[in-house]
């Protein structure tokens, strides 16, 4: 007589029922935030590391915060996206390690002459890619250092390159975009400096990324309020995870990204960035600062981002690990 094992059939059944969730598991996309100071939300992060569920890592702003092509929590890095030219986004120089200096003030003491941006971007034989007239800066700039400029890419507003399956956009960001110039040889550089002025490269940036597991992410740059961040990023995009620049003085303050965020772009979830401030104090946010304000302003869920702390972000850009 063929007398079925209950015990078994149990076990089998715990399994099948377990694997949605496994799958669900596997299918987002993480974030992890390289800040100054491990734990903290500190006043000179702008640097995310997103690494999509097919293995593909792209690393947005680095600015001054990332320890160069060394820095051991970069891992591989496939694609480096830059929302503009400015110093603390591109990097002219950068931490000598994490944990260097203070919250408020990081010690940014090692050089980078090509650029923090273009110093990864060799270390890692990463793509760098950009919109507006970014992509031949950084294409000189490889040169310079012994890179290929191909490794420059251009994503124009309206059009997309499509890399390691993540599908990169940029995105209008209302903002100056010049480049220093520190960045400028010979005399021109050296005029421009005592003029006081920068060199134009176009307009700043956004980005949008579609991931692999459908989740879109906006990345807004520093901006300030738009009327594309509803008709582009929330009508046409359908963003559901946003990266919301709120520091004030040099893009939204908290009031005003409150409003991008619940008037316009709607996602499901927030990271907030570019505080310009010491945020958190031992992991926990400080009272009275911008990103507390910037949290009982805004309606949907805030996700403060402590530096090497990794969050896990679904297709509907709902936080489901690490908030």
């Amino acid at each position: 007589m063929n007398r079925s094992n209950p015990t078994a059939a149990i076990v089998a059944l715990c399994a099948a029922l377990a694997l949605p969730a496994t799958a669900a598991a596997a299918d987002t996309v993480k974030v992890t935030p390289l800040g100054g100071i491990d734990g903290e939300f500190c006043a000179q992060d702008r640097a995310l590391v997103f690494e999509d569920p097919n293995g593909t890592r792209l690393l947005y702003d680095p600015g001054h915060t990332v320890a160069g092509g060394g820095d051991p929590r970069l891992g591989r890095i496939d694609v480096i996206l830059v929302s503009h030219l400015h110093n603390d986004h591109l990097g002219e120089a950068h931490i000598k390690a994490a944990g260097a200096g203070s919250c408020a003030k990081p010690d940014i003491s090692v050089p980078a002459p090509h650029s923090n941006v273009v110093d990864i971007a060799l270390a890692k034989k990463s793509k760098i890619v950009t919109g507006s007239e970014m992509p031949t800066f950084f294409a000189a700039q490889l040169k310079a250092a012994g890179g290929d400029p191909a490794n420059s890419q251009l994503a124009r507003f309206g059009g997309s390159a499509t890399v390691g399956g993540v599908r990169i956009a940029t995105v209008a960001a209302l903002h100056s975009n010049g480049v220093d110039p520190i960045f400028i040889d010979g005399d021109l550089g050296r005029q421009m400096k005592a003029a006081g002025i920068a060199g134009d490269a176009g307009p700043a940036t956004g980005y949008v990324l579609r991931f692999s597991n459908g989740l879109v992410a906006w990345l807004s740059g520093d901006t300030g309020i738009l009327a594309d961040q509803q008709s582009v990023i929330h009508d046409y995009y359908h963003a559901s995870l946003a990266v919301m620049n709120m520091g004030d003085g040099f893009t939204t303050g908290p009031a005003e990204a409150a409003y991008v965020i619940d008037g316009l772009v709607k996602p499901a979830s927030v990271i907030p960035s570019h505080a310009n401030e010491v945020g958190t104090v031992d992991g926990k946010v400080r009272p009275g600062s911008k990103t507390e304000a910037f949290i009982k302003a805004v309606k949907v869920p805030v996700h403060v981002p402590l530096s090497g702390h990794t969050m896990e972000f679904d297709a509907a850009g709902k936080c489901v690990a690490g908030c």
